[in-house]
């Protein structure tokens, strides 16, 4: 069976520097859960190049192209500017220019109130302009429901006994009305220099399901009881749902989610750095 995917054995290098001229050096992000991240340095910028850990992620990476090809404009937000690439064997990588800035993330903590809140309801903005693109002009490979994908990462991924059905049930329960980011935790927001919300990357686990689960992704590592209320009323306020325990529901599943896979990580790559994870 051909391989679909790369390890830290292939000559990623070579490949880097074979669809990108004049790198002057590069390193890994040692952070990357689903793909071998590289950044690579240039006269012109800084680049990253992602390479699917595994046959799943290698579908998934170009789902991850696709989408953020198919929603770049839809948004107040940038997305990345993503090209997908084949090395010599066929095997889906991705590239694209470094979006500058820091992680919501890494801010979360030293945000002014005023910063604190215009964040929350610019996060909020984000899902609301998402689930007003239409579900039916997106490609039918984009509208991969969030429910199934779960499901399939959890049956590739856990050991036996960590499988959460109840979560997938009740994820499936909530339909596939509305176009969501999927993982929209807060490693993958992007505030500038001002602490203003200005891009959302990755989109691995983007298709079609409910709001209130990007949301609840949000929700699901710790965060300040401050950012947490102003970022709820905004969502009610703007998608007019107030369906509070099926947040809190799925804020919970997230955890669950996050935990399983990060047990697949450890067992798997333990050269990768995990993020505290909590459950809330």
């Amino acid at each position: 069976m051909k391989k679909t995917f790369f390890t830290t054995k292939d000559d990623l290098e070579q490949i880097i520097r074979g669809k990108l001229s004049g790198v002057k050096a590069t390193r890994q992000i040692l952070t990357g859960w689903t793909n071998i991240v590289i950044e690579a340095e240039t006269d012109s910028g800084s680049y990253f190049f992602r390479f699917p850990r595994n046959e799943f992620w290698s579908r998934m990476i170009r789902k991850d192209a696709r989408f953020c090809q198919f929603v770049s404009g839809k948004t107040s937000f940038y997305t990345p500017d993503m090209k997908l690439l084949f090395d010599e064997h066929g095997r889906p990588f991705s590239l694209h220019k470094k979006i500058e800035g820091y992680s919501l993330n890494d801010r979360l903590y030293n945000l002014s109130h005023t910063a604190l809140t215009a964040v929350a309801y610019d996060c909020a903005k984000f899902v609301y302009e998402m689930s007003k693109i239409s579900v039916e002009s997106a490609p039918k490979k984009l509208r991969y429901p969030l429910a199934k994908f779960l499901r399939e990462l959890d049956e590739r991924h856990y050991v036996e006994g960590e499988h959460i059905p109840e979560d997938h049930e009740f994820i499936t329960s909530l339909g596939t009305s509305k176009l969501v980011h999927g993982d929209l935790n807060l490693g993958n927001i992007l505030l500038d220099e001002n602490d203003k919300m200005v891009a959302v990357i990755d989109f691995c686990f983007a298709g079609a399901g409910d709001p209130k689960a990007d949301v609840a992704r949000i929700l699901s590592r710790p965060v300040p009881k401050e950012f947490e209320e102003s970022l709820i009323r905004y969502y009610q306020e703007l998608l007019g749902d107030d369906r509070r325990e099926a947040l809190e529901h799925l804020r919970e599943s997230w955890g669950r989610i996050d935990a399983g896979y990060a047990g697949h990580i450890r067992r798997e790559f333990p050269e990768i750095t995990l993020p505290e994870l909590q459950i809330t």
